[in-house]
């Protein structure tokens, strides 16, 4: 199993920065992919950015150039840089974690508990 907890959130003003944290516990070594997702009032869970296990990013469109996904793999954490915060970006900000496919992994997938993350104008 692997536990992952969201930090890291919290109002800031348009134009402004955050830095979301992810910090993953228990069997980390089955950890594959990661990525953030987040989901406004009323709206479905969106995916924001991914990265593999060995680095390569995928983002949505709307945080291109503003968002930047990392991982420390040594901290067993994952990182989501946010500049340039708009209103739209005002969401519940989750973590989410994928396992590699052999023995006890499994293929499982793991969620954190979320962040909020409000942006006012």
């Amino acid at each position: 199993q692997v536990q992952l907890v969201e930090s890291g959130g919290g109002l800031v003003q348009a134009g402004a920065s955050l830095r979301l944290s992810c910090a993953a516990s228990g069997d980390t070594v089955c950890i594959s992919s990661m990525g953030w997702y987040r989901q406004a009032p009323g709206k479905e869970r969106e995916l924001v950015a991914t990265i593999t296990s060995g680095g390569s990013t995928n983002y949505a469109d709307s945080v291109k150039g503003r968002f930047t996904i990392s991982r420390d793999n040594a901290k067993n954490t994952l990182y989501l840089q946010m500049n340039s915060l708009n209103s739209e970006d005002t969401a519940a900000y989750y973590c989410k974690a994928g396992s590699f496919t052999w023995g006890r992994c499994a293929g499982k997938t793991y969620w954190g508990q979320g962040t909020q993350v409000t942006v006012s104008s």
